[in-house]
Order: C-alpha cells, then sequence, then structure tokens
C-alpha cells in the first residue's frame, strides 16, 4: 500500500511501488491534467510539483514520493477562481493544443512559489525543460512574466500591511 498526499488529500493506494507517479495520478486518482507526452522526461508535460519542486511525473516513481507533497494542476484554481498563473496564460492566449499547458503551469508555479517578481531571464531559464510543439512559447513567457509581476506586487502589499 502507498499513501500519497495529492493537493493536500492523503490516498493510499493498493499500487506497484515502481509505477511512475503520472500513471497513479492519471489512471488511479483520476487526476488527467498531467500528460503523458514521451515518457522520457525530455517535453514536460507530466510535470507535477512534488515538495515544491517540479518533477516528471512520468520518471518518478511512486515509492520515491514519499511522505512529500504532490501538487497538480487541479490543485491550483478553479474555473470560477483561477490561480494568478492560470489567469496570465489565459489572458496572454498562452494554449493552442493545450497538451503541455498544465506542465507549463505546473513548472512556473513553482519557480513563483519560490521567487515571487522574477525576471524574464530567470524565467525563460527555468523554463527549458518544458517543451511545447505548437511554438507558443512567446505567449508562455509573456503570461509567466505577468504573473509574476503580480505575484511580486501583492507580497509587496503583503508586506508593507
Amino acid at each position: 500500500m502507498i499513501t500519497l498526499t495529492v493537493n493536500g488529500v492523503d490516498h493510499a493506494l493498493d499500487i506497484d511501488p515502481s509505477m511512475p507517479l503520472l500513471y497513479a495520478l492519471r489512471n488511479h486518482l483520476k487526476l488527467n491534467g498531467a500528460k503523458y507526452g514521451c515518457g522520457l522526461g525530455q517535453c514536460g508535460a507530466c510535470t507535477v510539483i512534488v515538495d515544491k519542486r517540479p518533477v516528471f511525473s512520468c520518471l518518478m516513481p511512486v515509492s520515491a514520493v514519499g511522505k512529500r507533497a504532490v501538487r497538480t494542476i487541479e490543485g491550483l484554481g478553479s474555473v470560477d477562481k483561477p490561480a494568478p498563473i492560470q489567469q496570465a496564460f489565459i489572458e496572454q492566449q498562452s494554449a493552442q493544443c493545450g497538451y503541455c499547458i498544465a506542465g507549463m503551469v505546473m513548472r512556473a508555479q513553482a519557480l513563483l512559489d519560490e521567487r515571487p517578481g522574477a525576471d524574464e531571464e530567470e524565467i525563460r531559464q527555468h523554463m527549458q525543460p518544458n517543451l511545447c510543439r505548437c511554438g507558443t512559447h512567446m505567449r508562455i513567457v509573456a503570461a509567466i512574466v505577468e504573473a509574476s509581476k503580480t505575484l511580486a506586487g501583492t507580497a509587496r502589499q503583503g508586506a508593507s500591511r
């Protein structure tokens, strides 16, 4: 029995410990935001956050997660109240086919959790492992820059109170 904490909820799963986290999320927990892209950790479509770090869930066996928290796109915002990064992706029309977007959002969220206010160069460097086959990288970067500015302003407002 494997226990995974996903989006703040504990799940006891009777699965093979060597199963990739991606399959546990999609097939057992029905969290389908992370996508299977390449199975080799070369595209980033399967990116989720584990213990505040972006990881390729296609490569990580569930046994390697341990007690660390897993966060998926389903754990960010909602349709009615998107997270700042999701709202920025909507406003910048960053998705074309949408296949890579959940992974892009999660990698960006991991950066912005650590560095609200990250500049464009930091964002570009951080996002390099994730690929968009449709070529919307410019809009994706613009969305992350927008969210970074929003979050930096929120952090400053909170500090001045």
